[in-house]
């Protein structure tokens, strides 16, 4: 291996215990200059989860393990687990095979954009203001579901519906497969592979959606990590509205009059304003106030996307928008 990559074995040696290990990993990620977002908000995120998965640990009982010292194994692996994120730049959650959202455990590598949204939140605190009756739920979609986390969510939170989960990446699909039956839903959510929600037969109640949505742009300025990534889970077009535009036209079709769509657009607020400045669209209130889902319903979609006179008032306005680095672990 190249020694300018690979950590310095005299300062390697000088570790005993989990505690030194985890020490080392935050100042070697930070040397390393690795960028945070993809479900972590700080190296000390990451270096926790490696430690852990270097050790065969659950995350929640690492500190049992600091004090003791470090096997030997457990040393070599995360060395290797640190050499790869540092100098390879590859994300810890394609490391460690895993990623967490609303406390949910999910497969990830590759094939899936690494699960982070504010969706999170939105569904259990959100909806529900729009949705009081959950069983009134009976069909839900999730539009770009990716590994099929927020189909999961969803299912959970609104156990009346069966939600239709669609990807373009058929590899994305089989990472969704597995993760919807790891959480038992394989009959409540159906896969299917097509773009956005083509194909699909309504009329759905509600229809969420965390679709790509960077322009071109702004890709080739993101670290090195979000380059590891399926591109085609992260860019939409020249102004990241590609997929938004299809998504708008194909649910205002699918939806029931009474029924919402969610689309989560990152700091496209003013680019979807200018773009469709008719749509009565309601901006959700999220934690850290980036604001940046937005919500319709099926009636003023339609009306919206038909309407030619002068632009409808929004009832609410996000505040900052986001970047596409997300929220942190999710536990």
């Amino acid at each position: 291996m190249d020694p300018a990559r690979r950590l310095s074995d005299a300062a390697v040696r000088r570790l005993r215990t989990g505690k030194d290990w985890l020490r080392f990993a935050v100042r070697e990620l930070a040397r390393g200059g690795a960028a945070h977002g993809q479900g972590f908000l700080d190296a000390g995120q990451e270096a926790e989860t490696l430690l852990a998965h270097a050790l065969g640990l659950p995350w929640e009982t690492l500190s049992e393990a600091l004090a003791r010292p470090m096997p030997e194994p457990a040393a070599a692996r995360l060395r290797h687990l640190l050499e790869q994120r540092i100098f390879d730049k590859e994300p810890t959650a394609y490391l460690t095979g895993e990623a967490w959202l609303g406390g949910l455990r999910f497969r990830v590598d590759r094939r899936v954009i690494i699960p982070r949204s504010y969706f999170v939140e939105i569904i259990p605190e959100q909806l529900p203001l729009w949705i009081p009756d959950t069983a009134k739920v009976r069909r839900a979609a999730d539009a770009c579901t990716g590994s099929g986390c927020l189909a999961v969510l969803l299912a959970r939170q609104f156990p009346s519906a069966h939600v239709d989960a669609t990807d373009l990446s058929a590899e994305a699909l089989e990472v969704a497969r597995l993760n919807v039956a790891d959480h038992g839903l394989s009959e409540r959510i159906t896969l299917r592979e097509t773009d956005t929600l083509a194909g699909l037969k309504g009329p759905y109640d509600l229809i969420i959606s965390n679709p790509p949505y960077e322009p071109e742009s702004v890709l080739r300025t993101l670290p090195a990590e979000f380059h590891r990534e399926p591109r085609m889970a992260l860019v939409s077009g020249k102004d990241g509205l590609g997929v938004i535009r299809k998504l708008l036209a194909q649910a205002a079709k699918l939806l029931a009059p009474h029924g919402v769509l969610a689309v989560e657009v990152g700091g496209l607020h003013d680019a979807i304003a200018k773009a469709w400045p008719n749509l009565e669209l309601t901006w959700l209130p999220t934690a850290d106030g980036s604001d940046c889902v937005f919500l319709v319903t099926g009636s003023a979609l339609r009306r919206g996307l038909t309407k030619r006179a002068a632009p409808a008032k929004p009832r609410a306005h996000a505040a900052s928008p986001r970047a596409r680095a997300g929220k942190g672990r999710a536990r």
